[in-house]
């Protein structure tokens, strides 16, 4: 999971139902929340959204202020309401960039159908 968040440039966003999907974890987007507070360590947790396009962290250690401060110095644009227009900054891999998660071609099928199209 580290991995797949780690490739998220500069600049983009993923929401954690993407993570988990670029995983080989559909349907698993809250165990992608867990997973980074727990073991995050070293990967840009911040660059990881709701779908809905919100920063949505309560985490009282990265909090929701943090996770805007950080998106902004990346150069993505946080509305007051802590909303990113996320279809403009979402993150869409190529399929040679999924290849590299090690997943299958399943699941790389349903990323490109989900988010690149």
């Amino acid at each position: 999971m580290v991995e797949a968040v780690k490739a998220i440039p500069v600049g983009k966003v993923a929401s954690y139902g993407q993570v988990a999907l670029m995983i080989g974890l559909p349907r698993c987007a809250r165990h992608v929340g867990h997973a980074l507070h727990y073991h995050g360590e070293g990967a840009p947790w911040w660059r990881v959204i709701n779908n809905a396009g919100r920063i949505s962290t309560t985490c009282l250690e990265h909090t929701a202020l943090m996770q805007k401060h950080l998106l902004k110095a990346d150069g993505v644009f946080v509305a007051e309401s802590l909303k990113i227009d996320i279809e403009k900054y979402r993150y869409r891999p190529t399929p040679a960039e999924l290849k590299k998660l090690e997943l299958g071609d399943e699941y790389i099928r349903e990323l490109i159908e989900r988010f690149l199209i």
